[in-house]
């Protein structure tokens, strides 16, 4: 919170150049400034704890899974600018090793950086740079921290998306997950110490844990795009990482969020819940469970934005029957996923 406030205090500074700040931004996933003509949207986020799990699949099968982890690393901080209406623009790089060492490794940095490349292409963005220190006695011996930076535009101004706009009626589109994408890794790698072969262990045939856990995280950038092109209004978006479907909450309105069907759960995640004895509520509460982006739209949308998201190659559900406004004039939020619903759709009252 002292953060919280010290960093608000100081909008002022962005005011003395002659900008102000979208003050609703302020607590979602990303920035936004208002220069004029267009708003700016800025955003920073690490990647966490996945690169132990590539490290550990290296020593076990002798593969680099870096290409895929750039991909994540990027995805952090891409999927959290889209949420405001951003187009990404630049991508910054930090890559704190625990020595130079680190990228003495060849395959491991090429991957590294041509994984990196390619999620910047899949996004239209530059890589405008970055920072490789050597952090010695701060980072451990063999390993690395990634993080990265990314500045987007809203232009036009119309596709600024903080949720003024959500109404009683809008549905909740869910964007399918690849996996546990790169949050609940703490989780994910401490259930190792009790599965039979570690993360060799199969999560379904021909597939083991690690690599399962390996799957790259979905950029969602593309159908966002293909949105506003398409002319479709997003009225809010959701980033479900951190906090599983509780980010559908994030907004303060005082609406309820009906989930009534869910889509299908990604073998891992299904694994993961199993092996750690999570009921649903602790599960939904954690992880993304199939749904790794939301897009809140009118309901006459709904179907539109899924076909576009599909269309872009990632499958996406939306409810097959509305309450067009709520029973009560003020409701408060609450969700109840189920797994054993299987027909895969939600909405927003």
């Amino acid at each position: 919170m002292a953060a919280q406030r010290a960093a608000a205090a100081t909008a002022v500074n962005v005011a003395a150049h002659g900008f102000t700040e979208v003050q609703a931004s302020r607590g979602e996933s990303a920035y936004v400034v208002d220069v004029g003509p267009f708003y700016l949207a800025s955003i920073v986020e690490c990647l966490g704890t996945k690169t132990l799990v590539a490290d550990e699949m290296k020593a076990l099968t002798g593969k680099s899974f870096y290409a895929g982890i750039a991909q994540d690393t990027i995805a952090m901080a891409v999927n959290d600018l889209i949420t405001v209406g951003a187009t990404p623009l630049v991508v910054q790089a930090y890559w704190a090793a625990g020595g130079s060492d680190w990228f003495g490794d060849a395959q491991r940095a090429q991957a590294l950086v041509e994984g990196w490349k390619k999620a910047c292409d899949v996004c239209g963005v530059a890589w405008g740079g970055g920072e490789t220190p050597a952090l010695a006695g701060i980072v451990e011996s063999g390993r690395i921290d990634l993080a990265a930076s990314c500045t987007g535009i809203i232009s036009p101004k119309s596709r600024l998306s903080v949720g003024d706009e959500l109404a009683p009626g809008d549905a909740i589109v869910l964007l399918a997950s690849s996996g546990i994408h790169a949050n609940g890794l703490s989780l994910a790698r401490k259930l190792t110490e009790r599965l039979p072969q570690g993360y060799l262990t199969e999560v379904e045939p021909g597939l083991s844990y690690g690599e399962a856990l390996l799957a790259p995280t979905v950029l969602y950038s593309p159908v966002t795009e293909a949105l506003a092109k398409a002319g479709v209004t997003v009225h809010y978006s959701a980033n479900i990482t951190g906090h599983g479907w509780r980010k559908l909450l994030r907004h303060p309105s005082k609406m309820t969020y009906r989930i009534h069907t869910v889509p299908p759960v990604t073998p891992v995640l299904k694994f993961i819940q199993q092996h750690a004895q999570q009921d649903d509520r602790e599960a939904y509460s954690t992880l993304n469970m199939g749904a790794g982006f939301a897009l809140f739209v009118k309901a006459e949308d709904a179907e539109r934005t899924a076909q576009i998201a599909r269309d872009a190659g990632v499958p996406a559900w939306w409810p097959a029957a509305w309450k067009q406004a709520p029973s009560k004039s003020s409701l408060s939020r609450s969700t109840s996923p189920s797994a054993k619903t299987t027909s895969p759709c939600a909405d927003f009252l």
